[in-house]
């Protein structure tokens, strides 16, 4: 075996039914007209595909397909909800006090955001520290709420733990106040049940490529009913309701409907199976001992898996591990030197942060893999105890 991948959580290959209908919408035997041309039935029937795939996007995530706004990606998704939702509220009351509610654990596409309303929006941010579990409690959203406070932004699934947030308690407290929930689900969609209305959601992110479909590609779920405020951070022709501007890549959309429906008719069985294969790669390398999981055993998704390693360094670790592809947290910072700011965050210690590793499962991961990994794990980890 040459090599093998364990970094789903970064991101996953197309589904081969994916691939096929990305293809078939590139070349002018297939469906490769500008969605927005209505002047001629190449672009009705490119206009047809997008708004298929738009139904659905939605019918995985519960919504409506008026509240479908297509974006780049999750990163955008969440400019777009925390940054439009902000500016739109300065529109009405430009010198009003305004809150937000985050996490110190959440992915750098929030925390960046917040840090500029913060230093260019004069808007006062909290940000929550995780239990050594890595969790959120919905009690610590309902401690820090203010009378300013006019947004929640919290992921439901954490990028590198896997562990879950309860976003339907956390929604609850909310009814009672009147601020927005703003929900990252890049981690979540495609690895477990979302609905926007059973979570009680006010805008939620997804991002295609994290569960089988194509790269570039996203939403943002905009509940209409009552309509949230946003105002747009592309301009240029005033697409997607006004809120995104932007000639919509249809070949893309094609394969982000294509892997939402498959993740629809899938995502038991995938579950199942995962969980099993991602026990079973603890169960081997937990016995090298001193090794430790990262966030909470039981309240994170089946295909994460983050460990650290003591009397190992990490750098050297992740080095030596050529023959499998892991990630030490986040692929957005994969390149920092700095131990993760999430594993500091939950109480690691520097060492034990700068050997963390993030192991995550997919769909098509073998037992043979598994197995393979746990192999070639104990024997780098052993041969580094040893030097």
């Amino acid at each position: 075996m040459k090599s093998i991948y364990l970094d789903y959580a970064a991101t996953t290959p197309c589904a081969p039914e994916v691939a096929d209908a990305i293809a078939a919408c590139l070349t002018l035997e297939g469906n490769f007209a500008n969605p927005a041309s209505r002047s001629h039935r190449y672009g009705w029937q490119a206009e047809q595909a997008v708004e298929t795939a738009r139904g659905q996007v939605a019918s995985l995530i519960g919504a409506d397909t008026r509240e479908i706004v297509w974006t780049s990606g999750a990163t955008e998704s969440n400019n777009l909800a925390v940054k439009g939702f902000v500016e739109a509220l300065r529109r009405e009351q430009p010198q009003a006090p305004l809150h937000i509610i985050t996490s110190a654990i959440e992915h750098k596409a929030i925390l960046d955001t917040v840090a500029y309303l913060e230093a260019w929006h004069k808007v006062d941010v909290t940000y929550l520290a995780p239990n050594a579990d890595g969790l959120i409690q919905p009690t610590q959203v309902a401690d820090a709420l203010t009378e300013n406070t006019c947004l929640v932004t919290l992921m439901a699934v954490n990028n590198e733990l896997g562990t879950m947030t309860d976003i339907p308690a956390i929604a609850n407290i909310l009814k009672r106040h009147k601020a927005l929930l703003h929900v990252d689900a890049a981690q979540a969609v495609g690895k477990l049940e979302v609905n926007v209305n059973d979570w009680g959601v006010d805008m939620l992110s997804v991002s295609a490529h994290k569960f089988y479909g194509p790269k570039g590609i996203g939403a943002l779920y905009v509940r209409r009913d009552p309509q949230v405020p946003l105002v747009s951070q592309i301009h240029g022709g005033g697409h997607e309701r006004g809120m995104r501007s932007g000639t919509l890549p249809t070949h893309q959309l094609v394969g982000f409907g294509e892997a939402a429906r498959l993740v629809s008719e899938q995502l038991a069985m995938d579950e199942a199976r995962i969980r099993e294969l991602r026990d079973r790669l603890w169960a081997g390398i937990s016995e090298l001992g001193d090794v430790w999981i990262n966030g909470h055993p039981e309240a994170r998704v089946a295909n994460h898996l983050n460990v650290s390693f003591a009397a190992v360094d990490g750098e050297i670790l992740l080095a030596s591990l050529a023959k499998v592809a892991v990630s030490s947290g986040s692929a957005c910072t994969s390149a920092s030197v700095e131990p993760s700011y999430v594993l500091k965050a939950i109480g690691r210690s520097d060492q034990l942060a700068h050997a963390g590793l993030r192991l995550s499962v997919g769909r098509y991961t073998t037992e043979e893999e598994i197995d393979f990994a746990i192999t070639e794990i104990s024997r780098v980890v052993s041969l580094l105890r040893k030097q």
